[in-house]
Parts: C-alpha cells; structure tokens; sequence
C-alpha cells in the first residue's frame, strides 16, 4: 500500500507536522508523536462534526434536537422519558432541557403529555416525524462514515476499533465528566 499525502490544512490552519513543529519548539517536552495522534484526532472529530450538522441541517434538525431524539431512540420503545431523566442524559440543566423540549414540540419533533398514571409528572415523548428524522440522519451518516473509512479496511477497522476504545476508556477514567458535566459543578 503506498503512502498517502496529507490533505492540505484548511485556509489559515497550519498543517499537523508544522502545528508540532511549533509546540515542540515552544514546549520541548511534547513528544511529536503523542502530539500527532492528539491533533489528528482533534481535527478529524472537528471535521466530522461539521459533516453531521451539514446533513443535520438539509433535515431540518440541530445537533441538539438529535441529541434529544436519539435518547429518546435509545430508551427504546415506546421512546418516551421524563424531562428530568432526558436532562440528565445529555448533561443540561432542566431550564435547558425545558426550553429545548419547547422547540421540538413546535417542531413536532416530540411530543409533550402529562402521565396518566402521575398527573404531576411530564413525559416527553418521540414523535413518527422526530423518528424519520432520526432514521434518515441515520442513513445519510452511515454513507459518510463508510465514505469516511474507506481507506481502513479488514483487520485495520477491528485495530483502529480496539485502540480508539482504549483510549476512550481510559479519558472516561479519568475525567468523569464524559457527558458535560461533573458531579462537583453541579
């Protein structure tokens, strides 16, 4: 397999070796390696996330209504939890949770009822516009990320798999605030 050229950085943006290349001159201590990885990663997840709220955006949704639909997909079926329960999950407080709920159900994207069995208690509910929505983001992902990982194939997709896990594992070890949120902020 031959080595491929680096893609140029974007206008303004230093290219990795170079960005470095700087570090290592005004920190002598960083090792270039570990730096190489830490950036590549950095700008790989930078640029990923502006992919997603491009095709998050030709659906009409935001990153944050995502975020609430897919909880509400991951809670499983019927799809429906509590504001407070959704607000923990993503990490906000509840008057954030309270007014992003509000656009969504301007936006029928979820639903907003009292629970019968507790008149007091509100559940927020995912509703069949908010879950196509979520499936077609779904579906224009995939063909980005398979796309995107063209070049990694057979065992190279199972290495790179283990050792992102790895590293995953180890940054929510030690810092407990994966989601946004430590419990000592709080």
């Amino acid at each position: 397999m031959s080595a491929r050229k680096p893609e140029p950085p974007a206008a303004g943006e230093l290219g990795i070796s170079e960005q470095v290349a700087v570090y290592q001159r005004e920190f002598p201590l960083v090792d270039p390696q570990v730096e190489t990885i830490v950036q590549t990663l950095s700008r790989v997840t930078r640029r990923m996330n502006v992919a997603y709220t491009r095709q998050l955006t030709v659906l009409g949704i935001t990153s944050a209504d995502w975020e609430v639909l897919k909880a509400l997909v991951i809670a499983g079926s019927p799809y429906r939890l509590g504001p407070g329960d959704l607000a923990k999950r993503l990490g906000l407080t509840p008057a954030a949770m309270t007014h992003r709920i509000d656009r969504m159900v301007a936006e029928d994207l979820v639903t907003r009822e009292r629970d019968e069995s507790n008149r007091v208690r509100v559940i927020i509910e995912l509703t069949e516009n908010g879950r196509d929505k979520w499936l077609e983001s779904m579906r224009m992902a995939a063909v980005f990320e398979e796309e995107l990982l063209q070049d990694v194939v057979g065992e190279e997709r199972a290495v790179l798999s283990g050792m992102l896990g790895r590293m995953l594992r180890r940054i929510e070890e030690s810092q407990p605030d994966a989601l946004g949120r430590t419990d000592d902020l709080d």
